[in-house]
């Protein structure tokens, strides 16, 4: 007999799923607090949250029978899944199943905003009855622009060409293909502000996306666009947007999430041109059984097979594969924090070949791994051996693997090539004594790099001087330089810097060195 525990509120249809199958014992009890869920955890296989349960390391430690721990909905804060990694339980989400009820939600914004339909509802009420105030705009053969064209940008894609509507979007992880395929015009972050009538945002809140859309991006806009978030609220520099909406330099907005939640102290609430909803994106009673019932199949799936669909955290190789692999895996995760760090277009193919020793174990596990480096902090989900291949395969990025015995120049050797549009570029990485990585090859460029911390990698003229001037640049930033290797190209009269420094460089610094007359590109990784 397994047994689920149910810690969070769960749709009736989900619950009445798992009662009915046969071998299972379901015991619900909501509004544990730590204490409480350690008492019982220990008795139960599995555990299925929404975002109230916090699996904590208490719980997790407490949890010796514990094989999974199911997510309904996409997000996982709440739970250590590091630690429920190390010690063997999978962690799942169901990460597509209330796509369309947020991009309904998006819509509904849209058309919300083009009517004035809050304030006429009030006009109504107060009896004022203020037609006059309250022309509003057709939607149809306006321009919708989506910012993050993953499920649900999709969704509202359609929902747009629906209505009319001209649909323009950017995404730097989406090849062009899928935009193609769908019949939306891919452009630059530039250009879809410019464009917009209509801006709506669903892309992850990551690093790069945190501010997005700030000052500088909002007065890009017309004057007569709108600005609609139900994805995540640090998206929007919301002080930006308030001076934004304030003066008039966009028409107005609707928000649906907020750098503060509740947002009660935010001067947004004192403006008349902006909508709020209170967190609704995944708040419809469809929304709510659909990842209710997909989470209760998915625990049902795994207890009796294995199975782990929508794993975050499940490793593909047996132990003694993992063993053999787990050098080559790590330098080709290496090599794909590198290659995503070196384009700048979206990647729509990527080639992995194995040389030497590394073709001596399975290609397919490098290859993901690779991928995992490619999609590390690019995208909402965590990403691992499970779903980056999946994640590769939403994008758009074909996987083309070789191997070969041969290896000219070193035991083991792991090339990786990433295509776009207009740019290909090539990466080449080798164990030195079978465990510590290297990157020796980039493009043209033979340069043997410790892949660690913070690099900056130029491309400059091959002359004197050059190399003093990025490092007076660095210096006078009171950036310590750890390593330097430099490479220049037979062929050609250029070179290339690797250049590891203590701390990650400002945008100001990386300035400087782009201003230098000698320098061609300037590009800053973390590892």
């Amino acid at each position: 007999m397994k047994k689920i525990l149910i810690s969070d509120q769960l749709a009736a249809a989900g619950i009445e799923y798992l009662q009915a199958q046969a071998g299972f014992h379901i015991h619900i009890e909501t509004g544990l607090d730590e204490e409480a869920l350690c008492r019982i955890i220990g008795d139960y296989d599995a555990l299925l949250i929404r975002s109230d349960t916090q699996v904590t390391p208490a719980v997790l430690h407490s949890a010796v029978n514990l094989k999974l721990i199911g997510r309904a909905g996409i997000g996982v804060d709440n739970v250590d899944i590091p630690l429920a990694t190390e010690l063997g339980i999978i962690v799942m989400n169901t990460p597509d199943a209330n796509a369309t009820t947020t991009a309904e939600l998006a819509i509904a914004h849209l058309l919300s905003l083009s009517r004035h339909l809050p304030a006429a509802d009030q006009s109504v009420r107060s009896g004022k009855w203020a037609r006059a105030k309250l022309v509003g705009t057709e939607v149809a053969h306006k321009t919708l622009a989506i910012l993050g064209f993953g499920t649900i940008g999709r969704i509202v894609a359609q929902r747009g060409f629906g209505l009319k509507m001209a649909v323009i979007a950017y995404d730097p992880f989406v090849a062009p293909e899928i935009f193609a395929e769908l019949g939306v015009e891919a452009v630059s972050l530039e250009e879809l502000l410019s464009r917009a009538d209509y801006l709506t945002l669903h892309c992850p809140l990551i690093e790069k996306t945190h501010h997005i859309i700030g000052g500088k991006q909002l007065a890009l806009m017309k004057k007569e666009a709108m600005v609609i978030n139900c994805a995540r609220g640090g998206l929007i520099d919301e002080t930006a947007l308030y001076d934004a909406l304030k003066n008039g330099r966009i028409a107005g907005a609707a928000l649906d999430v907020y750098e503060t939640e509740p947002p009660t102290d935010s001067p947004l609430l004192a403006l008349d041109n902006i909508v709020f909803t209170p967190h609704l994106g995944a708040s419809t009673s469809e929304a709510q059984e659909a990842v209710s019932v997909e989470i209760a199949r998915q625990a049902v799936t795994f207890l009796k097979t294995g199975e782990a669909v929508n794993a975050l955290n499940l490793p593909r190789l047996s132990a003694e594969e993992l063993k053999k692999s787990y050098e080559f895996m790590n330098l080709a995760t290496i090599l794909g924090k590198v290659l995503v760090g070196l384009t700048s277009q979206p990647l729509h193919k990527i080639e992995i070949a194995t040389f030497g020793r590394a073709a001596e174990v399975a290609v397919r596990p490098i290859s993901i791994a690779a991928l995992v480096g490619v999609f590390s902090g690019h995208v909402s989900t965590a990403v691992n051996r499970v779903n980056a291949e999946n994640l590769a395969k939403r994008q758009g990025i074909a996987l083309v693997e070789s191997t070969s015995q041969d290896s000219r120049d070193y035991v083991s050797l792991i090339k990786i090539t990433g295509f776009c549009k207009d740019q290909t570029i090539s990466l080449s990485g080798a164990l030195l004594g079978g465990r510590q990585p290297r990157l020796v090859c980039i493009n043209q460029f033979d340069i043997e790099v410790v892949p660690e911390g913070t690099l900056l990698i130029t491309r400059h003229d091959d002359r004197p001087g050059v190399i003093s001037a990025i490092s007076a640049v660095l210096g006078n930033a009171q950036i310590n330089i750890c390593r330097m290797q430099v490479s220049n190209a037979d062929d050609r009269l250029e070179a290339m810097a690797v250049i590891s420094v203590t701390e990650s460089v400002n945008a100001t610094i990386l300035q400087q060195l782009s201003d230098l007359a000698p320098v061609h590109t300037v590009t800053q990784i973390r590892l």
